[in-house]
């Protein structure tokens, strides 16, 4: 990303925007006043209308700027935790993603299968990260 890493954890700070930046994730409904701490919550929903779910997000980790761990709830399919590190290169900075599912019938798929669908998932979750973090930070915006 041509950001700084800085500018990638006030995007995830902002838990208003994840549904923005997380693929499958479609509206916000609160966010804890605490959030990012640890044990702080988003509550969210998945979907798409009529078929949402409502569920919500817990930060596990949350080591600003290279490191946030939560556990997503997605409920049938279950939870994941997902790891996101993001570290200083260059002019910007590389950020990875990695999700696993821990809990439910998504727990249940062999990674092998479940591996390249949460690729391009999670490639176009770290584009739209990309899209807000490049823009506020070019804007100033913190």
């Amino acid at each position: 990303m041509t950001c700084s890493p800085r500018a990638v954890f006030d995007v995830l700070a902002d838990g208003w925007l994840y549904p923005g930046w997380v693929v499958g994730a479609s509206r916000m409904r609160d966010v804890d006043a605490s959030w990012p701490s640890e044990g702080s919550r988003l509550h969210h929903s998945v979907g798409v209308w009529p078929l949402l779910i409502d569920d919500e997000t817990v930060s596990v980790e949350w080591h600003p700027p290279h490191r946030a761990v939560v556990r997503a709830k997605g409920w049938p399919i279950g939870e994941a935790c997902v790891t996101v590190d993001a570290r200083p290169r260059d002019s910007g900075c590389v950020v990875r993603i990695q999700e696993e599912a821990v809990e439910g019938p998504g727990s249940w798929v062999p990674r092998f299968l479940t591996d390249p669908l949460l690729s391009v998932r999670n490639r176009e979750t770290l584009r739209r990260l990309a899209y807000l973090a490049e823009g506020r930070e070019q804007n100033g915006e913190r």
